[in-house]
């Protein structure tokens, strides 16, 4: 069903036959309508209806409530199947580029088109291939209409005049902009508005002190940003700095001066994005996990970042750790360490019972009234923390609280209208998230408690920590023996790192993680060992009680149902409940075998290493918990339609999003007479408010720039798509009769030249065939096995883009491309297209050196046109330029022959290559492998293959044939050395 401002949405869009485009807030139903349009086609079709540029999420929100969907055009049907598809009327998705082709090759009836469909218009360009597929279909079927959607405002406002420029490639007229408070989209989602409840929730300390620490960071960064006087000082601001497109705003301003701005610049850009994740993440992640990711952090970055040696991030890393755990000494008192982190010193003491021990030399502790003190003998213990979650109990109160209120609705005795009522309510409560993990962990919050679910991601996180110190430990003691001979004796001094990393973190907090591993490990071998004795006594007493023919099939079955029942039931009992006991911390005797026994001093046997903090000693799991309502999780990344599938009365938004809000808005005014109750839970005087906020308020002036432009908005009155063809056609004919002499022939104009360049299917990738289409040159679609452009007989292209060229010198593909250019075409070139945007250089002048370095762009080069010396290299500044290059190469050469092009590499059925001099006369692979002999050269390989008919020939010739065919004593010697060398025995 859809609402009234939907409907006059697409009533706006069905009276200009010529299309339009709209844009509309994030949220506001936009497959709804796309499904519309496809029913209203399909109800009165007119042609086939194509749709471009759908996401997959997008295709799959379409799909469901369409009756008739659309199917998929893609690139595995053959292309008579597609021309059937195109002239079917129907209506498909297809992508741009298979499009594209199709037009360009004719297999797409222009006149059967009715119309496309083109979603997220933000993105497109003036180059984009969903402009050159709209110019190609205007160029023969000017009836045909564009209608544009696109639900993100604020890309809509990324750039000059986007929105104008979006519409002239489209050859659209008419914009449609409506917004959340637009006054008609307002009037219908306000009618009937669902039961908001705000749950401010407040954050701990320590995650406030993690907040404002990040901010502080964050803020730093953004100031020496600043500094460098090279970006848009309104743009760096905290508030901007908490969206992802921040960071794309930061790098389109510094990309054009990018090779010139130094490290530190750089790794600014990089940190402003490492720390809107660490505020991001502060309030989506647990605490173990949230220590997990700092632990990565400073492992990945180490000393190439610049926010980590700020003090602020010395707060983060320390107070992510006191929401995990802390160290206190064994009679309980709190353990204050090295506040500087710096490796502590040890020394030998002598214990009461005679044993030579270690302790802190300098050691200071604090019995947590204030007095501190020297400790001279007392143990450190590992006591943990795991702070929860402060929303975790608000959720489940929320969850309590619902299934309450139903309990009582639901009351017996009520009559028939209370059972009407309940059917109304629903039995589900939808709660939704940001990703799919938040879902799992939630997921696991509910059904197993929030002290199990802290327990297994710190003991992930302990056993984490024992694997990589034993890795460590492991290629600490393979590098200790010699590995050659000469300095030092052949042996290679260990470097500093495993020493950087146990220093980063004090040496007792080191120990006692270790420790504390080593005690889980042990503890759940002990639980295995029970469970297999367990199991095996079990499955003796269903071996004696199953006898007969096929007893101990049935033993066997019987086995997994009545688990928790009869002599299972004490053993598993006993098993469960000292399970319980040490997470309460209760004293149990624990056995550390190995090296890490003696990591931890003073601490005696009948000791746990791990404690549980005091404030966790009266869990909440020997409590009886209230009865929970059913619960769905949804994450908001996925971009389903879940609401309308699963029709709930109660939502919970655990992460705000204002898409989401929208689509509840949208649901609630859908279904008028279906209560609808929301919760949602902010931390209070968090980021995540503003980030919420601050979403609104951007939104909203992005529509207000956008309303601007639409009234000083100066639209063409040709750009109905209409005189399109005639305006591109008679651009060049006006130009050459303003420029014709009339000397000459008496102004007679001369027959103009039709210009063909065969293109790469895989090219219609990139935007220079739209340019090059642009210019008045015929495209010719096929599959070429050499080069991407034929522009003549003679001359083929290779194009590659930066980051393409870089990995073609990294995989060796560069050099048998141009290796098989060489060997066709007499005119081999290298096209290196750089950017627009970008600088037409690939480093600064101050880096490049004078001698060959093997990780030199540069030296690869040279050292590819030195191999090639027939290749040559065309810089371009943009797709343009190349368009402009491409035309002056063709200017002096004939037309290229699509059938030849075709055939070039191809092999024939009797494994010749055509037009391959060298296939035809020699075998190549065999020509390969004796210019790699040593002894061969470039030199004397021709007169080795005069000289001899094939390889085994050439292993019986003696040295002094050898010497008189490559012209050298020694280069013989040496081949002949090398072919009577004995093969090693490998056993």
């Amino acid at each position: 069903m859809l609402l009234p401002f939907q409907e006059q949405i697409i009533s706006d869009l069905l009276e200009d036959p010529n299309g339009g485009l709209v844009v509309l807030s994030s949220g506001l139903s936009l497959p709804s309508l796309i499904s519309s349009l496809l029913l209203l086609h399909s109800s009165s079709p007119q042609g086939t209806l194509l749709i471009l540029s759908a996401s997959d999420s997008q295709k799959h929100s379409i799909h469901n409530p369409n009756p008739n969907s659309p199917s998929d055009i893609t690139s595995d049907l053959p292309p008579p199947h597609r021309a059937s598809l195109y002239a079917s009327s129907g209506a498909f998705f297809v992508t741009s580029r298979i499009l594209t082709v199709d037009l360009l090759s004719s297999r797409v009836p222009h006149s059967s088109v009715a119309g496309l469909l083109i979603l997220n218009a933000h993105s497109l360009s003036e180059t984009s291939p969903e402009a050159f597929a709209v110019r190609l279909l205007r160029s023969t079927n000017p009836n045909c209409y564009v209608r544009a959607f696109s639900d993100r405002p604020h890309s809509m406002v990324a750039g000059f005049a986007k929105a104008e420029r979006i519409m002239k490639c489209l050859s659209v007229r008419r914009l449609h902009l409506w917004p959340r408070f637009q006054v008609f989209v307002s009037g219908d989602l306000e009618r009937d508005p669902p039961e908001v409840v705000d749950l401010r929730v407040p954050m701990s300390g320590p995650m406030r002190g993690i907040q404002r620490a990040a901010i502080e960071a964050m803020d730093a960064c953004l100031k020496e940003l600043r500094r460098t006087n090279k970006v848009d000082v309104e743009d760096l601001t905290v508030e901007n700095g908490l969206f992802k497109s921040f960071d794309d705003i930061v790098r389109r301003q510094l990309d054009p001066i990018w090779h010139t701005l130094g490290r530190k610049t750089k790794q600014l850009v990089s940190d402003l994005r490492t720390l809107r994740k660490l505020v991001d993440y502060l309030v989506r992640f647990d605490a173990v996990t949230y220590l997990k990711y700092l632990d990565s952090l400073r492992v990945s970055e180490g000393v190439q970042s610049v926010w980590i040696f700020a003090d602020s991030s010395h707060k983060i890393f320390e107070l992510a750790k006191k929401r995990v755990y802390q160290l206190v000494l064994s009679d309980g008192r709190k353990y204050v360490g090295d506040s500087k982190g710096k490796t502590i010193k040890r020394r030998k003491v002598k214990q009461d019972n005679g044993v030579d021990g270690e302790s802190g030399e300098g050691t200071t502790v604090s019995d947590g009234t204030g007095d501190v003190g020297t400790s001279g003998s007392g143990g450190v213990v590992l006591e943990e923390v795991l702070e929860e979650a402060p929303k975790w109990k608000v959720l489940r109160e929320v969850l309590q609280e619902i299934e309450e209120e139903r309990q009582k609705i639901n009351l017996p005795g009520e009559g028939e209208s209370n059972s009407k009522d309940v059917g109304d309510v629903g039995e589900i409560v939808l709660v939704a998230c940001k990703d799919a993990c938040s879902c799992m962990q939630l997921e696991d919050f509910i059904t197993k408690g929030p002290q199990k679910v802290m327990r297994e991601e710190w003991e992930k996180y302990l056993l984490g920590k024992s694997e990589l110190h034993g890795f460590r430990k492991r290629e600490k003691k393979k590098s200790q023996g010699p590995k050659g001979f000469g300095l030092l004796n052949g042996v290679v001094p260990v470097g500093s790192r495993e020493n950087a990393k146990i220093s980063s973190i004090c040496r007792v907090e080191h120990d006692a993680l270790m420790a504390a591993a080593s005690e889980i490990r042990n503890l759940n071998k002990e639980e295995i060992a029970v469970e297999e004795s367990s199991h095996s006594h079990a499955t003796g007493i269903e071996r004696k009680k199953g006898r007969g023919k096929g007893g101990m099939r049935k033993a066997t079955t019987k086995h997994q149902p009545s688990r928790g029942k009869g002599d299972m039931k004490g053993v598993e009992n006993n098993v469960f409940s000292s399970e319980k006991e040490d997470q309460r911390g209760q004293t149990k005797q624990k056995t550390i075998s190995g090296p890490e026994e003696k990591l931890l001093t003073g601490v005696s046997k009948d000791k746990s290493i791990l404690r549980k903090h005091d404030q966790e000693a009266g869990a909440t799991e020997c409590q009886p918990q209230k009865p929970l309502s059913p619960v769905q999780f949804y994450a908001i990344d996925s971009n389903q339609q879940i609401l309308d599938i699963m029709k709930p009365s109660v939502i919970v938004v655990y992460h705000p999003d204002v898409a989401f809000v929208r689509e509840i808005e949208v649901y609630k005014a859908q279904n008028p007479g279906r209560s609808v109750k929301v919760y949602f839970l902010f931390y209070e005087d968090s980021m995540e408010v503003q980030k919420f906020e601050a979403s609104i308020r951007r939104e909203n002036s992005a529509f207000e720039s956008l309303i601007r432009q639409k009234s000083l908005m100066m639209i063409p009155v040709d750009q109905d798509g209409k005189s399109f063809a005639s305006s591109s056609s008679n651009e060049s004919q006006s130009l050459v009769s303003h420029n014709s002499v009339t000397r000459k022939a008496g102004g007679r104009k001369a027959a103009e030249k039709e210009m063909k360049i065969i293109v790469d299917m895989r090219e219609f990738m990139s935007s220079l065939p739209n340019v090059l289409h642009q210019k008045g040159m015929h495209i010719i679609p096929v599959t070429l096995e050499v080069g991407d452009y034929i522009l003549s007989p003679l001359i083929c292209v290779e194009r590659k883009s930066l980051s393409d060229l870089f990995q073609s010198f990294a995989s060796g593909r560069l050099y048998n491309q141009v290796e098989t250019m060489v060997r066709y075409y007499r005119i081999p070139v290298l096209l290196i297209e750089f950017s627009q945007d970008k600088s037409f250089s690939f480093q600064s002048a101050s880096d490049i050196g004078d001698d060959v370095v093997p990780t030199s762009i540069i030296s690869k080069l040279s050292l590819l046109v030195l191999h090639f010396p027939r290749l040559r290299l065309v810089w371009s500044r943009s797709l343009h330029a190349t368009a402009e290059i491409f035309a002056s190469l063709k200017a002096n050469q004939d037309e290229p022959d699509e059938s030849r092009a075709m055939k070039v590499g191809v092999p024939t059925e009797d494994g010749i290559v055509e037009n391959d001099v060298r296939a035809e006369n020699y075998n190549t692979s065999a020509v390969e492998f004796l210019r790699r002999l040593p002894g061969v050269t470039d030199s004397n390989y021709r007169a080795i293959m005069d000289g001899c008919t094939n390889l085994a020939e050439l292993a019986l010739l003696p040295v002094e044939k050898l010497a008189e065919l490559m012209g050298s004593q020694k280069a013989a010697k040496t081949l002949r050395e090398f072919l009577d060398a004995k093969c090693p025995t490998m056993f």
